[in-house]
């Protein structure tokens, strides 16, 4: 199994399917608009620009189940990624990564990357999963890990 199995709606509601990043190294992001960590995006677009040409590649998730940090339309998600912090990564349509309406990917991403003591769900917004370029899940980052700080973990899948 991995992370090419899945598919999940973008912004405009197009169902894409993640084999499209089949040989990236790919990070995938729950996001919120109104989080302490949203400046995080500055990080990722960093990264995103840095690495792209190297078949990396961000995946971001809206998921607005932590203090409705995420309240808005996918209309306002994506404007709102694009006038604040030029996001030119995929991003995707809002999904819930914890409880009985977890995307599938998020569960195949918890159950293959725990987190602190063996926790599966998601604590907050902006954790991170990083993934080989087998599809296959490395690593789970906290959220208040800077995503710069990634760059030898990405570097050394690369």
């Amino acid at each position: 199994m991995s992370i090419y199995e899945f598919s999940a709606k973008d912004l405009k509601g197009n169902d894409i399917p993640l084999n499209e990043y089949k040989g990236h190294v790919v990070l995938i992001v729950n996001t919120a608009s109104k989080c302490g960590f949203t400046p995080q995006y500055e990080e990722l677009e960093q990264l995103y620009k840095e690495y792209a040409d190297r078949k990396f590649v961000i995946l971001g998730f809206p998921c607005n189940q932590f203090g409705n940090q995420e309240p808005g339309s996918e209309d306002d998600i994506g404007e709102f990624c694009q006038l604040n912090y030029g996001v030119t990564f995929p991003m995707f349509a809002k999904v819930d990564v914890n409880g009985d309406n977890a995307h599938p990917l998020f569960n195949y991403l918890k159950e293959n990357a725990t987190g602190l003591l063996g926790s599966k769900a998601v604590k907050w917004n902006f954790t991170k999963f990083l993934v080989n370029r087998d599809g296959e899940v490395v690593d789970r980052i906290a959220s208040a890990t800077s995503p710069l700080k990634m760059k030898n973990d990405i570097e050394a899948l690369l």
